[in-house]
């Protein structure tokens, strides 16, 4: 797997764009009429839907996929860093935590590390739902790289990789207001 692939912001892109290929495939004309960010935001809408249709398969939703996906499954995460490894914000991270808790996918147990810190644990359930949703992450990329050419695939992942650049180093909006 791409190392970049546990960056969210690289993984929304990536999955936006090729899901835009895989749509609109050769139809340049068009896409010249399209804005980067449109094509970003109607991609990642259609891969979004896409993946909750199939999590409703296995009684989940895509957000909490991606955190069964996020916790560490053999030494738990600190909830604290959940959130910035999600790119989600807190009071957002405790809904869905406290879902999946009640589920019984994930326990909270106190961080032997930290006395005030508590590490998310994945459970039994937690760990066969978390395979699910890796197994659907993985027949996404399996199919996606069986109609993308590797250097297509390598070009689109430059290509983020600079998007992302842009963004994190504020290159793309330097004016400052006041």
């Amino acid at each position: 797997m791409h190392p970049l692939f546990y960056n969210t912001t690289i993984v929304y892109i990536y999955y936006a764009c090729i899901i835009n290929f895989c749509i609109f495939g050769d139809q340049t004309r068009f896409m010249k009429e399209l804005t980067i960010d449109y094509a970003l935001r109607a991609t990642w809408q259609a891969v979004s839907k896409m993946y909750n249709e199939e999590a409703k398969h296995y009684g989940l939703t895509m957000a909490i996929g991606f955190t069964l996906l996020s916790i560490d499954p053999k030494k738990g995460t600190p909830s604290t860093a959940l959130g910035p490894k999600m790119g989600m914000e807190a009071t957002s991270l405790s809904r869905i935590l406290k879902s999946i808790e009640e589920r019984g996918y994930i326990q909270r147990k106190p961080n032997p590390k930290d006395g005030r810190g508590v590490l998310i644990h994945l459970t039994a359930l937690g760990l066969e739902k978390r395979k699910d949703s890796k197994d659907v992450v993985l027949r996404f990329n399996d199919v996606v790289k069986e109609n993308v050419t590797e250097d297509d695939l390598l070009s689109f992942f430059r290509t983020a990789e600079i998007i992302n650049k842009l963004i994190i180093e504020k290159k793309i909006y330097t004016k400052t207001t006041n």
